[in-house]
């Protein structure tokens, strides 16, 4: 499972997401999009959003901290 969180340093819901697959034991890549003028193309691209937290999980686009929809992709239940 390939998963990836686009996010920035300021935004609550990113730091909630990140924490989330971490209590999961979820390894993921974050890529900070107010840093990384490639990694937010790459986030607009995959999801036709500027808003954060993005978390991509295998080919699945999840817009914003969705529990329920992290937990059916990973296939782990909270």
């Amino acid at each position: 499972m390939k998963v990836k969180v686009f996010s920035t340093p300021t935004c609550p819901y990113c730091h909630m997401a990140k924490d989330y697959l971490s209590s999961k034991n979820v390894a993921f890549d974050a890529i900070d999009v107010s840093q990384d003028a490639q990694g937010l193309e790459e986030m607009r691209n995959l999801s036709g959003q500027m808003g954060v937290p993005v978390i991509v999980i295998d080919d699945n686009v999840i817009v914003g901290f969705n529990k329920s929809r992290i937990d059916a992709l990973i296939g782990k239940n909270s």
